[in-house]
């Protein structure tokens, strides 16, 4: 048992009550269970619950989209994190110099807003931790409940994220969805190789070369819906197949080929050219956005509207799957409406989130229980869990490290919600192992492809299928084993990857791998340019058979060879796998 900080409450007007009570304690874990309530209905004012740590071994803070900004900041500097539910994740992670937990703290309230943050006061040299609710609060309210929960207990940060994972899932409201095979299968996407032109022939050629290599579903991104090819979305809202008028032919023709089927929606968007646009006029959260007006759906009408859009298209075209974006575009803008038509039956913009989101995968589920739904970065919280069953990483085209940071980022609080790459893709010109650096990058999420595979030479091809079949081979324990990243400060230099005694090691830069545990069998990803890896044992652990194979599946050599106590250079191609086995 321990006494754990003293949380100070504040904020807190005359006209509610605020209760703090700590519900569990063992083992360096404490919840409380906190409340605000009133006589009667009343907008409160934001109430912060606010504790300090000590800054004893703190190297970084851990966010869950902080991406290369993992440093820690002083309390004069940078707004807070928001949370809700299609931002983020309430939770945020001090871990120290051995990549150890100090402290994570996290909330149960993954729906409504809320900010938080841990920053270092100069003066005292201690973190101050705090959770604020109420902040854009525009209607009365008479109870509200969350859980607090506080861990310092002594592993891996990343355990630590898991285990706050894990009690997410504990909630009724937050109960994640099914995740079918198809989600946790390679996927090909249209989005950097063709953007918004769309050719069908070509579509078609593509998923056959696709398949070939191990590919096993598409998405047809932004362009099928309209001809105007100027990335914009003044159509969005109609989505009629404009560009491939007859869809259900091409699903069926992208079935013979043995490949799945998404399409691509902008969920918010209304476009002001839409037919749309007129009948739901008044019924914006703003009209005033960069890229179109946002439904609001806080009305029925523009729920169910779009509900018969996905379910009409599901059963008309025999679709397999959706990509669900923008989902962040549905949030409070100052020129949202608080007064509301009579017709609206949600006051709290986010819980009409939650309404919507939970409607579209129960229709959708109900036409095909297989149904595989996709949200991006940076809707990937344990909210957006309960609707779709793919996790992708925040679009960064030609970027291996941010991809790969954004993977292990999102990993970490995912359960076992297929988490994928951002789509690959590279310039033309680019040199095979810069190249394969971009798929090396991507094996610790499920692999999106983004190339032009009829216009990729001979051995790119063999290369991106290499990885893939190695992916394919090795999915169970890619994505089911127990995940370890290093240094969030560095980027994740190394990733480790094992289950029932066979580990996956991939290293991204100039780093000693440790050889710490033994094996039946342990690959090594040289995902680096360097023609070596370096591998510390921490015991004797006896004879491997070891294959050197180069970035397009050539076997270089085989050897024999004896990882003894201390270290060890073995010599691996560029962007090459070692895997050894136990003799």
């Amino acid at each position: 048992m321990t006494d754990g900080p003293k949380i100070n409450t504040i904020g807190a007007d005359d006209n509610f009550q605020t209760t703090l009570e700590k519900i569990y304690d063992q083992d360096g874990t404490v919840i409380y269970n906190f409340e605000v309530s009133s006589n009667e209905e009343r907008i409160p004012e934001p109430i912060t619950l606010q504790w300090k740590v000590p800054a004893i071994n703190v190297k970084g803070v851990w966010k869950p989209t902080t991406d290369f900004n993992k440093r820690i900041q002083a309390d004069w500097e940078l707004d807070n994190m928001e949370s809700r539910i299609s931002i983020d994740s309430p939770v945020i992670s001090l871990f120290g110099n051995s990549d150890e937990n100090i402290l994570t703290f996290a909330c149960s309230n993954a729906i409504n807003k809320l900010e938080m943050n841990a920053r270092l006061r100069e003066e005292d040299n201690c973190f101050y931790c705090h959770i604020t609710f109420f902040t854009e609060q525009h209607y009365p309210i008479k109870n509200f409940k969350v859980q607090l929960r506080l861990d310092n207990q002594n592993q891996h940060f990343s355990e630590s994220l898991k285990a706050v994972s894990s009690w997410w899932e504990t909630f009724d409201e937050l109960k994640p969805a099914y995740v079918p095979d198809i989600a946790k299968k390679p996927l090909y996407s249209t989005w950097y190789q063709f953007h918004q032109n769309l050719e069908v022939d070509l579509l078609l050629k593509e998923c056959k070369l696709a398949k070939d290599i191990g590919y096993e579903a598409i998405i047809i991104d932004d362009g099928w819906q309209t001809f105007d090819s100027n990335r914009g979305y003044d159509f969005t809202g109609d989505w009629q197949p404009d560009r491939i008028p007859e869809m259900a032919e091409f699903v069926r023709n992208v079935h013979k080929t043995g490949m799945k089927v998404a399409l691509w929606y902008s969920v918010p968007f209304c476009g002001e050219k839409s037919k749309a646009f007129k009948r739901f006029k008044g019924k914006f959260l703003t009209e005033d956005h960069r890229w179109a007006p946002v439904f609001d759906p806080r009305y029925p009408d523009v729920r169910q509207y779009l509900i018969d859009i996905y379910s009409s298209a599901a059963k008309d075209w025999n679709l397999d799957g959706f990509k669900l974006d923008f989902i962040d575009d549905f949030r409070f803008y100052k020129d949202t409406p608080t007064q509301l038509g009579p017709d609206a039956d949600y006051t709290s913009i986010n819980d009409a989130v939650d309404r919507l989101l939970t409607d579209v995968k129960e229709a959708l589920t109900a036409i095909n229980p297989e149904i595989f739904i996709e949200f991006r970065q940076k809707y990937t919280g344990p909210a957006m869990r309960k609707y779709g069953n793919m996790f992708r990483a925040f679009d960064c085209p030609g970027d291996a490290t941010m991809n790969r940071l954004r993977i292990a980022d999102i990993r970490m609080l995912a359960g076992n919600t297929a988490v994928h790459s951002d789509m690959v893709t590279w310039h033309a010109d680019e040199p095979l192992e810069i190249a394969a650096l971009q798929v090396i990058n991507t094996l610790f999420g499920v692999p999106q492809l983004s190339i032009m595979l009829s216009e990729t030479p001979k051995e790119y091809v063999n290369m991106i299928g290499f990885y893939t079949k190695y992916w394919n081979e090795n999915a169970n324990v890619l994505m089911n084993g127990n995940f370890l990243p290093s240094k969030p400060l560095a980027n994740y230099p190394t990733k480790r990857v094992s289950k029932d005694g066979h580990a996956i090691i991939g290293v991204y830069d100039a780093w000693v791998v440790e050889f710490n545990e033994e094996y039946k069998s342990m690959d090594i990803l040289n995902g680096q340019i360097a023609d070596h890896i370096v591998i510390r044992s921490t015991k004797d652990w006896g004879a491997y058979r070891c294959k050197i194979y180069d970035c397009q599946g050539n076997l270089i050599r085989e050897d024999n060879v004896v990882f003894s106590k201390g270290v060890l250079e073995v010599q691996v191609p560029v962007c090459g796998i070692i895997r050894t086995e136990k003799i």
